[in-house]
């Protein structure tokens, strides 16, 4: 059904009748368009300043103003009383309907300086928000990141994890100018610590986002729409964009604006400007408005799912009542070890993840860190151990682990730790080819007592001179953190068809056979999905130590394909079949594994040693 752009009922006007205002109900009503509005028309707003009821707020209109917006795009002007004149302009009033005589003019979506004495806010004309309308199948189904291979819009862990270590608050802050802004949507963390929202605010600040401390009930769980629903979200009711569900949730509290019986109309400027969305929506209890001259709030309880938002635009957004919104259930296991290695405690974590190319990496990271920093296991010198299992639709499912020890590097272990996951879903919806379909994410993380992590030392053979096949034995010295060398006997049988003469053995941690591949991964703008699987599959452990024979020929890396040991003849032919958009990334030696230790510890460091084949 399309939103009516005509009147199929025309309301009398309360204010002329001497009534008190009835409350907006869903279904078609007049508008009355930006070109009829004249100064001193006298408008009423609804929103909710408790509970869940819409109240009216009176509004004198100061004015049209031409092209505030963009071009040909109005603002109106008005002057907000009542309540909202203590309140001021506050976060959470955005998509406030507006009516004269009945008649829909927009929605509350802007303010001047919150400085300002008057409530004086900037109202979005309803025509624009019916263009949303239109847009509603715009999103192609398969929709993918264009052009380039993207770190899914954000830069992480690097960028993220700079900004959170940087000192101070944004420039801007408290930069103020007579202009109008959009009301701030505030982004409400219920389930989260407050020190994680202090780690992350420079971040969100820099996108815009207001993070405050929120609630929401337990009925706001993935996607499905509640019961009752189609009696939900009449306009100048609370509704929310829902991020995150579940034990922790993450929403974005705004106003309905307009109500067709089955699409809602809401904001009057946009959430994040993400065009085509597939978002839980649900409706929302608000428990109080901060009255403040500098940061006027309302404190908010998103309540239950009742559809899913689809479009995110300039104007507004729109959502559909009773639709589901696809989310990643994921599962977080925390399991505390005692100094003995046996587990003293466990809690586990359920929560639904909003899918997004931008946003989904972005949730993930900042999941992770608050369940570990939330806990009373909580510890600075601990060593997380993680293994997760990523359930994909596809040929291949994701299998992750890694162990992040203390460091003297300025970022907490939690942190590198979470930056490391979210650098993953970053890596598979980064790929230019397919949109990844994730069904499930589990995950356990350790909390080990001590900082367990240990460089490589020195490392020697007992036998430097070996017949082909024989078995090569040797030792390796690992210095740990604190206390005494750890020494850790080896032996393999050379290979059989091993040349001659002198030879390498490379004994490395994790990083020294990754670097190249992923370097290669990288570079490559033309992986699938499938084929990023792969690679995040190789990857290797750095709570392992890799014995690898060195060879000095060239290894290709192809898409997800490791082809060693090519002859310069063969590597001169595939350089020139490949076209200049493909080329392949190579590295001047072969390291062919031959056996890894696995350790209870992160492992760093590399060492050569060489023998000779008689």
């Amino acid at each position: 059904m399309k939103f009516a752009t005509c009147s199929l009922f025309v309301f009398a006007s309360a204010h002329l009748l001497g009534q008190a205002p009835v409350p907006p109900k869903a279904g078609p009503v007049a508008i009355l368009r930006s070109s009829e509005i004249k100064a001193g028309m006298k408008a009423t707003a609804w929103t909710v300043f408790e509970g869940s009821v819409a109240e009216p707020v009176p509004v004198e209109i100061v004015g049209l103003w031409k092209n505030a917006w963009g071009p040909k795009q109005d603002v109106i002007i008005g002057k907000m009383g009542g309540r909202a004149q203590r309140t001021n302009v506050a976060g959470g009033m955005s998509g406030s309907p507006v009516y004269i005589d009945g008649k829909l003019i927009g929605a509350v979506a802007l303010r001047m300086s919150v400085f300002s004495p008057d409530a004086i806010c900037g109202i979005t004309p309803i025509e624009h928000m019916l263009e949303i309308t239109a847009l509603d199948a715009s999103r192609p189904a398969d929709a993918r990141v264009p052009g380039q291979k993207q770190s899914a819009g954000l830069a992480i862990p690097d960028g993220l994890l700079a900004q959170v270590v940087a000192a101070g608050a944004s420039p801007a802050l408290l930069r103020q100018s007579p202009m109008m802004v959009p009301i701030e949507t505030p982004l409400s963390f219920a389930g989260f610590h407050p020190a994680v929202l202090e780690e992350f605010r420079p971040y969100l600040q820099q996108m815009g986002i207001t993070a405050v401390q929120g609630g929401a009930s337990g009925a706001v769980k993935g996607s499905t729409p509640a019961a009752g629903w189609q009696k939900a979200l009449s306009p100048g009711d609370a509704v929310a964009g829902v991020l995150v569900s579940g034990d922790m949730s993450v929403t974005g509290m705004g106003t309905v604006t307009y109500n067709d019986g089955k699409r809602v109309l809401a904001f009057g400027h946009s959430f994040f400007n993400l065009g085509p969305v597939n978002m839980p929506m649900s409706e929302g209890e608000v428990l109080m408005v901060l009255s403040s001259q500098f940061q006027p709030n309302k404190f908010a309880n998103a309540t239950s799912i009742v559809g899913a938002l689809k479009q995110d635009r300039h104007s507004g957004i729109m959502g559909e009542l009773g639709a589901s919104a696809e989310t990643i259930p994921v599962t977080v296991t925390i399991r505390n070890f005692s100094d003995a290695a046996s587990v003293r405690s466990e809690k586990k974590y359920n929560y639904d993840v909003f899918v997004q190319q931008k946003w989904t990496p972005f949730l993930m990271m900042m999941t992770v860190f608050n369940t570990l920093q939330g806990i009373n296991d909580f510890a600075e010198d601990t060593t997380y151990r993680m293994s997760g299992q990523v359930e994909i639709d596809g040929p291949r499912n994701l299998s992750l682990s890694t162990m992040v020890a203390p460091s003297e590097v300025p970022v907490p272990g939690a942190m590198q730790l979470a930056g490391w996951w979210a650098e993953k879903f970053n890596r598979l919806f980064g790929n230019t080819v397919g949109v990844p379909k994730l069904r499930r994410v589990n995950a356990t993380i350790d909390l080990l007592p001590e900082r367990r992590s240990a460089t490589i030392d020195n490392a020697w053979l007992t036998n430097t001179e070996v017949a082909p096949g024989a078995e090569l034995r040797g030792k390796v010295f690992l210095r740990p953190y604190r206390g005494a060398l750890t020494v850790r006997d080896f032996s393999f049988k050379a290979p059989a068809n091993l040349a001659k003469g002198e030879h390498r053995l490379l004994i490395s941690d994790s990083d020294v056979l990754n670097r190249t591949q992923n370097l290669a991964s990288v570079a490559n703008r033309h992986l699938n999905l499938d084929q990023t699987v792969s690679l995040l599959n190789q990857e290797r452990a750095n709570n392992k130590l890799y014995f690898s024979l060195l060879e000095s020929r060239p290894t290709v890396y192809s898409d997800d394909k490791a082809l060693p040991g090519l002859p310069a003849s063969v590597l001169n032919v595939l350089q020139a079949s490949r076209t200049p958009q493909r080329p392949y990334v190579t590295s001047p030696d072969t390291a062919t594994q031959q056996m890894e230790l696995s350790f209870d510890q992160v492992i760093s460091g590399s060492t050569i040693l060489r023998f000779t084949v008689r």
